[in-house]
């Protein structure tokens, strides 16, 4: 699996190897309740296909009618919707929201074929587009890079902003790693168990070899980083948590009843000294409740729990770690 964004570039690109015009769209500003976020990329065909969306449905439908009626220059340009209450209301933009996009029309494709190739290979990768000439740039990008736009350049990130290591390879852990790919993380998987790591089948993934707590100091997680322990053996996950609640991590969960998670946190701090704040960060159990049964369902949950606390790091980017409600 891969990231939404990236879908839309890998369908450009085919489109215009197979001969067709292709339009890109991207949100660059909104205001009030705007159906996307800036950043969305949008691919409009010269014959009306999409792939990925600026909105909810009705600003599509207008760039599609812009497109088909030849409206197609050949440098990018700006266009907003949306900026009267009636504009708003006519475009289904929620409370008089704002749209402001950069549209442009893809001529040379040999960045998106360079772009594709450095994030499949987990770079996270900055594209800045020159409205004055067309002319794209592609850079190398932190993981606390934000996009940008000044008017005249627009910056956009593609790539893995986030990571997650889920220590485990068994059935739960392959549901959450192929759902994380299309939230835009990097999944890293560390089972130090060949019964189990050699079953991980999920394309993306990267099998982090060693043993848990080694890989939870090698990545020197951050702000940008997750770590769950889902293995259910406390000789694997123990020694994992242990590096990871001392860490910069924004997410540390762990599998196990309420029961088990207050024995491990026993363990963690009799044996190794984990202090009462350290602790506290764990979540475990792990994910929110939402009668969770299956191993997609407790998937959705962790993920459920992780987006929570990422976007409330992204937003504030004050302290590590998440507190755990």
């Amino acid at each position: 699996m891969e990231s939404l964004d990236l879908r839309v570039l890998t369908d450009a690109l085919a489109w215009r190897r197979g001969g067709h015009g292709v339009t890109l769209v991207t949100v660059v500003e909104t205001w009030g309740s705007a159906p996307r976020p800036p950043g969305a990329l949008l691919a409009v065909r010269d014959d009306g296909v999409v792939s990925g969306s600026v909105s909810g449905g009705c600003v599509e439908d207008d760039l599609i009618a812009r497109v088909k009626a030849g409206e197609r220059t050949r440098l990018p340009s700006m266009i907003a919707y949306g900026v009267s209450k009636e504009e708003a209301a006519r475009f289904g933009l929620p409370c008089g929201g704002t749209l402001r996009l950069v549209q442009e029309p893809l001529i040379d494709t040999a960045w998106v074929g360079q772009l594709l190739a450095r994030t499949a290979a987990h770079e996270l990768v900055a594209r800045t587009l020159t409205l004055a000439t067309g002319e794209v740039q592609l850079s190398g990008a932190s993981r606390d890079a934000r996009m940008a736009f000044d008017g005249s350049r627009l910056t956009t990130l593609f790539g893995p902003r986030w990571r997650i290591l889920l220590v485990g390879a068994g059935q739960l852990s392959q549901a959450v790693a192929q759902m994380a790919q299309l939230l835009d993380f990097e999944v890293l998987v560390c089972d130090p168990r060949e019964e189990y790591a050699t079953t991980l089948d999920v394309p993306g993934a990267v099998r982090v070899a060693g043993m848990p707590d080694d890989a939870v100091r090698d990545l020197q997680p951050d702000l940008h980083t997750a770590i769950v322990a889902l293995t259910h053996d406390p000789k694997l996950d123990d020694m994992a948590l242990l590096e990871a609640l001392r860490s910069g991590a924004f997410y540390v969960g762990a599998l196990g009843s309420s029961r088990n998670q207050a024995r491990r946190k026993e363990r963690l701090a009799e044996h190794f000294g984990l202090t009462e704040a350290e602790l506290a960060r764990l979540h475990g159990p792990v994910g929110l409740r939402i009668g969770a049964r299956t191993p997609a369902e407790i998937a959705v949950s962790i993920l459920a729990q992780i987006i929570e606390c990422k976007n409330s790091v992204a937003q504030t980017a004050s302290a590590p770690g998440c507190s755990v409600a």
